[in-house]
Order: structure tokens, then sequence, then C-alpha cells
């Protein structure tokens, strides 16, 4: 979908605008084809879905509604980025020309790549937080846990909240606790990372649940296959080519493998590996100067999560007002992003660093440390910025609330 800026004039096959914003609404990307969802999510609340904490419906709300007035929405896939032209051509052979454009394209889930896998949704034993069609058999799988393994995958690819595939894992073993089923239940927790999180401050925490709640973490391990109907895994080693080990499971949860949408694909916008190449500190194209990007879709080194993109969208607001009036960019990002570690049904790590893997932290406090607060800032606080803030343009990450509450010293 794109937002076009309200004063241009739409003709029948080209449109001309001043700004223009290549967007998707919360990575409508499936199985290669991008959908047009009348539907807008928030998916970070599907952590809490998937483990029965919270209900799917407060996660959705019309397309239509979150979009800014004044603003048109033209419904029409994106199927190539000319920004040597400066147009972008649509389906129907509609062409677009922008004098600014901003991509946030988001990513695109591949379910297809393990083998097995979509059909294997058809099993009411294997779920996925990650998508709209799947987070609630995760709940179903739960609930069904009778006995045996209960596994939860990371794969071998970049992905979006790269803490959600433990989260679940850590909430599920708690639900196991809750309902007397934990003694029966083998948590395994096969990660193709060669370690818990990037973030030392806050592996050392998990590790240390890990530990005290008996989780296997078996690394370099990627699924390759679901055999569902044998309820088997099958995983490769990725310290070993061409070794591979199979797991009966009784639960499986599934991290798809992830990657640009397919429009990124060898674009003049993409580096090699289809992300939209970028200056990490302004959020401008290397080669576009009016070309910009944000989010997922794009290659800045640090970790794909909403909060990564509330940071941007600060510095972004800044750098286009910069370009707009022929100044030179001041506002850095400093790859901020956050990542609020559900560890139980009360309870959370508040995870916050930047670009250099060090911990940048909002409250005045170890947020490594499992708090009941910050369990309500990511379940009920974190939602209401999302609509009434970060859509809105109101929030821009919490840099002036770091700095007001370590008195300007951080």
């Amino acid at each position: 979908g794109l937002y076009e800026a309200p004063s241009s004039q739409l003709y029948k096959t080209h449109t001309k605008v001043d700004y223009m914003t290549v967007w998707s609404p919360n990575n409508p990307v499936q199985n290669g084809m991008l959908c047009i969802f009348q539907n807008h999510y928030y998916q970070p609340l599907w952590t809490l879905v998937g483990a029965g904490a919270k209900q799917l419906a407060p996660s959705s709300r019309p397309t239509a509604s979150v979009i800014p007035s004044g603003v048109k929405w033209i419904q029409s896939r994106v199927q190539k980025l000319d920004p040597d032209k400066n147009c972008v051509h649509l389906e129907n052979n509609q062409k677009i020309s922008y004098k600014y454009l901003i991509i946030a394209l988001g990513l695109q889930l591949h379910f297809e790549k393990i083998k097995g896998l979509p059909e294997g949704f058809n099993s009411p034993k294997i779920g996925s937080n990650y998508s709209i069609h799947t987070v609630e058999k995760t709940w179903k799988a739960l609930q069904d846990f009778k006995e045996g393994n209960a596994i939860f995958t990371f794969p071998n690819t970049p992905v979006k909240c790269a803490g959600a595939p433990q989260k679940i894992m850590y909430l599920s073993e708690a639900y196991f606790r809750k309902t007397g089923k934990r003694s029966k239940a083998n948590i395994v927790f096969n990660t193709a990372l060669g370690v818990i999180f990037g973030v030392q401050k806050y592996a050392d925490a998990l590790l240390e649940i890990i530990k005290a709640r008996d989780i296997t973490v078996n690394y370099k391990y990627n699924l390759v296959e679901v055999r569902a109907d044998k309820q088997e895994a099958v995983f490769e080693n990725l310290d070993k080519v061409g070794e591979t080990k199979v797991y009966q499971y009784e639960m499986l949860h599934v991290t798809p493998p992830m990657g640009p949408p397919d429009v990124l694909l060898n674009s003049p916008v993409s580096d090699g590996a289809g992300w939209v190449d970028l200056n990490k500190e302004t959020l401008q194209h290397k080669k576009y100067p009016n070309v910009f990007g944000i989010g997922d879709c794009t290659n800045l080194p640090t970790s794909k999560t909403a909060a990564a993109i509330a940071g941007q969208s600060g510095v972004l607001d800044k750098t286009i007002s910069s370009i707009m009036k022929g100044k030179t960019p001041s506002k850095k990002y400093d790859g901020y992003t956050s990542c609020p570690l559900v560890t139980n049904y009360n309870r959370a790590i508040l995870a916050e660093f930047d670009y250099n893997a060090q911990p940048l932290e909002t409250l005045p406090i170890d947020q490594s440390k499992e708090r009941l607060i910050s369990f309500h800032m990511k379940a009920d606080m974190m939602p209401y910025l999302y609509w009434y803030g970060l859509l809105k343009g109101y929030w821009g990450g919490p840099a002036p609330i770091r700095k007001l509450l370590h008195l300007g010293l951080k």
C-alpha cells in the first residue's frame, strides 16, 4: 500500500506526488504474495495471545482507522522501485513519481521454507506467534499438552523481535507449572544462534532463568523439516554440515525463516541481501539522497522491533525535514532498540540497547532483573503507546524520558 501526499493529483495511469511512503500494514507478506490487509495488527501482543494471557481481538484495528487524515491510501501492490527515475511501479501498469520516498515494507515470513510446515499447521500440536493465522494455534497446543517434548525454535535468518521465540518458551514453562504438567514436560529451545541473547547483560540474566527452570538449550540447531504425522521435527546442525537430528514433540512452536519482501530483492535500493541500504545514523539511502527507509526492511545493524522503529521515526522526521530545507541532517540514530523479555505471566526483563550491543536503559534501575513493572509496560502501556503515540507521530522513543530520569548523565 502507499501513502500519497494530500496535495497530489491522481491521473488514470500516472500519479505525481511530492512525498510518498511505500508502506505495508504490519507484514502483509505471506508465502511470496503481498496482500492488502484491511486490518492493521499490533503484533507484539501476540506473544501474550499465544500464551493465553491476552485475547487476539485487541491487537487488530481497521487499517483505514490508523491512516492519518488527509492522506490517500492507494490499495495496490508495489511491483518495482525505480529510484533512478523517481518512480514506483504498481499493479495494472500504474506508476507514481515522487520527490521523496520512504520505504517501510517490513519483512516476509517464509513458513514454506521448512519442509512439511505449512500443512503441519493442520496439526493441533504446532503453532507460531508470528502469524495472525497461527498464533491461536500456539495457545491450543499449549492447553492440549500432556507429556513429552515442548520444542521452541529460532531460525537461521534475521527475524523481527528476536526475543519472541524464547518469550513463549518461558510463558509455556510457567503455564505447565501452573497446571501441574511441568514434571511431564521436557522444554527444549533449539536456536540457530550461538548465544541466547546478543547483549551480555541480558544473556547472563536469561541463562540464570534457563538453569533455574531446567530448560534445555541447543545452539546452532536450525529447523528444516516438520513431520506432523509422526510428531517429528528435523534440525540441521550448523556446526556439522550434513548432520541432522530428529526430535519427537508433543508441542512445537515455530519461528519461521524471514527475509526482505520480494520487491526489494535485486532492487537498486537494496544491498546484496535484499535489505534497503541506508546510512545507519540518518536513515537516508546511501546512493539516493531523496530515498529513506525505516523498520524491518532496512539493513540497519540493530534488532528489528517496534521500539527500534519508534526511535528511528524521531530521527527520520528530523532527517527529512532537514533535507527538504536544503540542510545537512544533524540528528543521529544510535541504534536504540528494546525487547521486553516476558519470563512469566507477571514478570519481564526490559532489555534496551544500542548499535554496540550496550545497555541503554530508560529507568534508573537494573532492567535485567525480572520485574512486575516491566511486564505491565509490555502488556498494558506499550500497546497504548503504539496506537496513540507511534502511529500518530507523537512517540519517537524514550530518549527524552531517559535523559530526564538519569539527570542528563546517560
